[in-house]
């Protein structure tokens, strides 16, 4: 008797092989890590959109009783005041200094620290450099704080005797000492991805280590330290504890890196530990600047990747 008639004789005998279960098992396996997967990526997704919905939500209370216009272009910031104003552009302006002296640091001597480290440094003096340049990030920023205070702002002080107590230039160094290891790690690493085949054929032209590292590796790896670049930006204009206790509290509409001035997010820490009720204007203020603070990220962040598009596309 054939095979096929005990199959049809026996029905219940059919069954999936070993080799079909088992396989089987794995893919169902595979499904379930690739759905926790998803779920996990998307909870990032979820949290964004959350941040987002809340200020968003909490703002429109604010802007129901202040003009979108006169935030925008008021130069005064007084919302604890009995005559309350609601401009913003002071503690912009005070972002954008405090954030651009920090990256007038952090650029420049983040960019030199990885082509060292990936150019010229050897495999020994790397591992001993890198793990100790990276252990600035996990100085806790109280620290950085009062770093700048008691210690770069007196130091300004005997070579600017002006220079007052609270000020947007020690803080803006300290932060450009705290992003280096973001900017510096990051750019080596893009750096080291560059294929060898390409400083070898510069070596072969007659190219030194130095001009091979500037015109053929960094440009190479254009895209990789521009996102270095935004990722410091990023990191510069969030930061608070630094510039809350070291820049000041008076939000001044000034570009004068020796003069005070309050940034945003000292803003939002100066009401969120006050005794503001919740619901106050006073109080809806504080997720105001906080979309504003989330609308220059976001804008930092496409200018980095348009530009990481164009140098990937010429290389």
């Amino acid at each position: 008797m054939s095979m096929a008639t005990e199959v049809l004789n026996n029905p219940l005998e059919l069954r999936i092989s070993d080799r079909l279960a088992k396989n089987f098992r794995r893919h169902f396996k595979e499904r379930v890590i690739e759905f926790i997967l998803m779920m996990a990526a998307l909870s990032a997704v979820a949290t964004t959109v959350g941040i987002v919905a809340i200020l968003l939500y909490e703002s429109a209370g604010f802007f129901a009783h202040v003009s979108i216009v006169d935030f925008l272009t008021d130069t005064q910031w007084t919302p604890l005041f009995e005559d309350a104003h609601y401009g913003i552009l002071p503690l912009v302006m005070g972002t954008l200094v405090t954030s651009g002296i920090a990256l007038m640091v952090a650029v420049p001597l983040g960019t030199i620290a990885a082509i060292y480290l990936s150019e010229f440094a050897s495999h020994r003096v790397r591992e001993i450099c890198k793990p100790i340049l990276e252990l600035l990030v996990g100085v806790p920023t109280v620290v950085f704080g009062y770093f700048a205070l008691l210690f770069v702002t007196p130091m300004l002080q005997k070579i600017f005797p002006e220079l007052p107590g609270f000020n947007m230039l020690g803080p803006g160094i300290v932060m450009g000492i705290m992003i280096i290891p973001y900017i510096s790690s990051m750019a080596e690493d893009a750096m080291r991805a560059v294929p060898m085949s390409m400083r070898e054929g510069s070596y072969a032209m007659g190219a030194t280590r130095f001009q091979t590292a500037v015109r053929v590796v960094a440009p190479a790896a254009t895209s990789g330290i521009i996102a270095a670049y935004i990722l410091g930006i990023s990191r510069a204009v969030g930061e608070t504890m630094v510039v809350a206790i070291a820049a000041g509290q008076q939000p001044t509409m000034t570009i004068n890196p020796m003069e005070g001035a309050a940034t945003i997010t000292a803003y939002i820490v100066q009401v969120a530990m006050g005794d503001l009720p919740h619901g106050s204007i006073g109080y809806q203020s504080i997720f105001a600047a906080g979309l504003v603070l989330a609308f220059m990220t976001l804008f930092f962040n496409l200018l980095g990747h348009l530009a990481r598009k164009k140098y990937r596309e010429a290389y």
